[in-house]
């Protein structure tokens, strides 16, 4: 197969997805949301770690959504937890 390509001459360049990466951290959180999240993940076949992502993404989508609207306090479009599971789990 190395024969068919000839990547010598290719040129690097700097990956664009870099600032969307994540970053890994290390959290202590409860054992009882450790298996909420896990039990999720089971189910829905999705990492648990990703749902612990898209909750805290969500949370924060709320948050903001709620600021910008101050007259309602109503968040616009809010994309729940368990419909953003079904979409990921149908990537797959």
């Amino acid at each position: 197969m190395k024969d068919q390509y000839d990547l010598s001459k290719m040129k690097s360049r700097k990956n664009p997805y870099v600032s969307k990466l994540k970053k890994p951290v290390t959290m202590r959180l409860s054992e009882d949301v450790i298996d909420y999240f896990k039990r999720m993940s089971e189910e829905n076949g999705v990492p648990y770690q990703s749902l612990i992502n898209l909750y805290l993404r969500d949370q924060l989508f709320v948050k903001y959504t709620c600021m910008a609207d101050q007259k309602t306090a109503k968040p616009k479009g809010v994309c729940r937890l368990s419909e953003a599971v079904k979409k990921l789990s149908l990537l797959k």
